[in-house]
């Protein structure tokens, strides 16, 4: 499997991820976030006893780092599917699985997928090419309220009307085609102070919103919910806060909306054993190394 292009994606907080999943013997773990390989090469240098490992990824440029081995199935999907791949494959539990979510390096520095404002590029923003609406279709499409509300709820941009205002008004005049013909809209916006921060926010928004970030992750929480065995480990990197948010609820409730169910005696009823309580983030070595860690969260839940 472990052909790495390393510059794809350098792997963050590969040790302790990896650690929280308590790798046993003949066990059935899932990486459901393959990227450039790096959590997946870690979790088979540790395999023994029969044990398999699965990793999911629905991007092509993915796939180009594997390499066959018998202890290791790819499969190219959207991790929402993860229950329905398990099934096709005949696992009926799995011993641990491991999601770094976000976005890998390698989409931000390719300069032709439109995740980056560095680069003029055309506004695409798809994990998966095949099929789907790209972030210009949304930009030209979506009327000024449901962009208003984009911004808002995944972006957490204060000025979301403005700035949806703005997009409706330039786009009569001219299509929204490239990373710079929204950028030439919004920065004007934006406080100098804060313009990259704020237009982070904003790509990130269109992002999540173009791949279904959201609903993605809920189905693929709630299917390992079910699938982990007793004693099977959850080990979730995360990079923002509504991401984290989903992934704390589920680990502390059972569902991703954090509703808590308590038995007789006021206990919460859960599926999980909090083995973390204080969540992980990159030490200062790892963040210099790789600033892209910064924003990091690591949190380990086993099943009960």
């Amino acid at each position: 499997m472990a052909k790495i292009i390393e510059s794809y994606h350098v792997p963050v907080l590969l040790e302790k991820s990896v650690d929280g999943l308590d790798i046993k013997p003949g066990g059935v773990y899932v990486d459901v976030t393959f990227g450039g390989g790096g959590h997946s090469r870690e979790i088979l240098s540790r395999l023994y006893g029969g044990a398999h490992l699965y990793s999911f990824d629905q991007d092509a440029d993915a796939e180009r780092n594997v390499e066959p081995q018998d202890n290791f199935t790819f499969v190219r999907s959207n991790f929402r599917y993860l229950k329905n791949w398990m099934k096709y494959y005949g696992v009926n539990g799995l011993d641990g699985l491991l999601a770094d979510l976000g976005v890998s390096s390698h989409h931000f520095d390719d300069e032709t997928r439109g995740f980056s404002f560095r680069f003029d590029s055309p506004l695409d923003m798809r994990m998966n090419k095949r099929g789907g609406d790209t972030a210009a279709d949304l930009l030209n499409k979506n009327d000024e309220e449901q962009l208003a509300d984009i911004f808002y709820l995944y972006g957490e941009l204060k000025n979301s009307r403005r700035l949806a205002s703005a997009i409706v008004k330039a786009r009569i005049r001219k299509k929204i085609q490239t990373t710079q013909d929204l950028m030439d809209v919004v920065a004007p916006l934006f406080p100098k102070e804060r313009g990259k921060k704020e237009m982070a926010k904003l790509f990130q928004a269109l992002r999540i919103v173009v791949n279904h970030e959201m609903s993605a992750l809920r189905e693929m929480l709630v299917g390992a919910a079910e699938l982990l065995k007793p004693g099977g480990r959850l080990s979730v990197i995360t990079y923002h806060s509504l991401e984290d948010r989903m992934v704390k609820n589920v680990m502390k409730t059972g569902n991703p909306e954090g509703k808590m169910e308590q038995d007789f005696f006021g206990r919460v009823n859960t599926p999980f054993r909090l083995v973390n309580n204080k969540v992980v983030v990159p030490d200062a070595e790892e963040q210099e190394r790789n600033p892209r860690s910064r924003s990091a969260k690591l949190r380990i839940a086993e099943k009960r």
